[in-house]
């Protein structure tokens, strides 16, 4: 146990790089003033010999605001991450084939005392327009491949909300000068051994170039491997494939004309035993099939990739991932803290690996010990990123358990034996009203209610307002606000520019303007 004073020199040590390690790095040396404080030291110890996995290329709205408290200019960010902006995700034959729905990231309209939500659901079902397209102008705005601001527009802002999809090696080799920037050294050399204390706190690690390095907190951000958390007392992994059964991936890149359509969102698309993602980027497209080995034979698999891109591109690349869907429920044990792939992973739905790190390096930073005990966090820590993980666990089941397909793998998904108990407790409150605020602590989650709405009500789920109609009495005020809606939406498509074209136009020379994305 470390009890030096705050004039002792406190040092981290992040093994591995990667998105994980590098955000990790920069965010702590942001946080702490690491430049201004002599007597504090962050260090990134990173393999040469292993590349990060880097298929994470989606993000949530978060990240704008860790991008700007790095001091990382947007554009920038953009250009040097071939990123796009992402607006949500488009799920496709989810329900059932030939159906699709958006989950955008901006919030239905609301105004103080009228809430929609209640409104759609008591209109004709046969007659209304899709939920996110009711509440939302960003369905719209996203369907015709709009972004989400216009190029004129401050850093970071925009009048939708929204996030990015990237190229996650490009973001690492970002996010690591930015570190060094900071005041962060590097170190490149091979974790060779671990050793541990009477405790089980970590003593020392040793390299196979460097020798030896000792810290007073050392971060795993070794992915799998979990080189440093994988041995440390009581941090067992906790398995949930008993609920989530995808657990392996097919993943490529294919190239793309400059001038292509470009989407901005992900369109997530159901197969019979998982999903296949796209994501559009500045030149290229990634595209990955997710599946459950219980379901599913990889050589199938590489079929329904195949299927996916074309006959074009069957000569492609691809590269197979197996994961393991759970999370080590102590990621902090003594002097040693996990972020990233070490402390868990569920699947790539929703995209919720980055923004587990955002969360877990927040936490970090905000309770850092700069004297005393550097374990004294642990316990608040863990619990915390316990309680994370679980909720998302019960928003990603809730995709898979509520349609309506015929397939083994999705029949499977909907036993109830196979849901979370809170989502099966509120799947039942949910039949006769939506999700609401009250359902959620949000220090815990990532996902609001209304995120939870636009997979429901986007999946065909039946909530019966019928009894309460009686108690819903300002129906002309929420027509209004419907046509507002509609209005904003058709001011929207007429003001914002197309999506590709804004990304080409903050990738032009210095000084080369191009018409309609001012």
């Amino acid at each position: 146990m470390s009890t030096q004073a705050s004039t002792h020199k406190r040092r981290i040590l992040i093994v591995g790089g990667g998105t994980a390690g590098w955000l990790t790095a920069a965010y702590l040396a942001r946080h702490l003033a690491l430049s201004e404080r002599s007597h504090l030291e962050v260090t990134v110890l990173e393999s040469p010999d292993i590349g990060p996995i880097g298929v994470g290329e989606g993000t949530f709205p978060t990240i704008r605001a860790t991008l700007q408290f790095l001091g990382i200019d947007e554009r920038r960010f953009i250009r040097e991450t071939a990123a796009t902006f992402k607006q949500g995700i488009r799920f496709v034959d989810w329900a059932r084939r030939g159906e699709s729905f958006l989950h955008p990231f901006e919030a239905p309209f609301y105004t103080e005392g009228t809430s929609l939500v209640p409104y759609w659901l008591l209109q004709d079902e046969a007659a209304r327009v899709p939920f996110a397209q009711a509440v939302t102008l960003q369905a719209r705005v996203a369907a015709a491949q709009r972004a989400p601001k216009r190029g004129a527009e401050a850093a970071y802002a925009g009048p939708l909300n929204y996030a990015y999809h990237f190229d996650a090696l490009k973001l690492a080799r970002l996010l690591a000068g930015r570190a060094r920037e900071l005041g962060v050294q590097h170190v490149q050399a091979t974790l060779s051994a671990v050793s541990r204390d009477e405790r089980g706190a970590i003593a020392h690690v040793d390299t196979l170039q460097r020798g030896r390095f000792e810290a007073d907190l050392y971060v795993d951000c070794t992915g799998f491997r979990a080189e440093l958390i994988g041995d440390a007392p009581g941090a067992a992994f906790h398995s949930v494939r008993d609920v989530l059964f995808a657990d392996r991936a097919l993943a490529c890149k294919l190239p793309v004309d400059a001038d292509a359509t470009l989407e901005s969102c992900t369109i997530a698309t159901a197969h019979e035993a998982g999903w296949t993602w796209e994501i559009g980027l500045n030149g290229a497209r990634g595209v990955g099939c997710v599946y459950s080995s219980d379901h599913m034979t990889d050589e199938r698999a590489a079929q329904v990739l195949r299927d996916y891109v074309g006959p074009g591109h069957a000569d492609i690349a691809t590269r197979r991932i197996p994961f393991a869907a759970g999370w080590r429920q102590k990621q902090w044990v003594r002097n040693c803290v996990a972020v990233g792939l070490s402390a868990g992973f569920l699947e790539p739905l929703e995209a919720t690996g980055l923004v587990l790190i955002e969360a877990a390096v927040g936490m970090i930073a905000e309770m850092f010990p700069h004297g005393g005990p550097i374990e004294a966090p642990a316990r608040r820590f863990n619990e915390l990123m316990n309680a994370r993980f679980e909720n998302i666990v019960n928003f990603l089941k809730l995709h898979y358990c509520v349609s309506r397909r015929d397939e083994p793998f999705w029949r499977d998904n909907a036993q109830p034996g196979s849901l979370p108990e809170r989502l099966a407790e509120f799947l039942e409150q949910w039949k006769y009203r939506p999700p609401g605020r009250y359902d959620f602590l949000l220090d815990t989650e990532t996902f609001a209610f209304f995120n939870y709405q636009y997979i429901l009500y986007g999946m065909g789920y039946r909530t019966d307002m019928r009894g309460a109609r009686a108690d819903f009495t300002q129906v002309e005020e929420a027509e209004r606000l419907f046509a507002k809606i509609r209005r904003f939406g058709d001011r929207a498509l007429a003001e914002l520019p197309d999506h590709g074209a804004l990304i080409r136009q903050i990738n032009a020379p210095a000084g080369r303007t191009l018409a309609g994305v001012a």
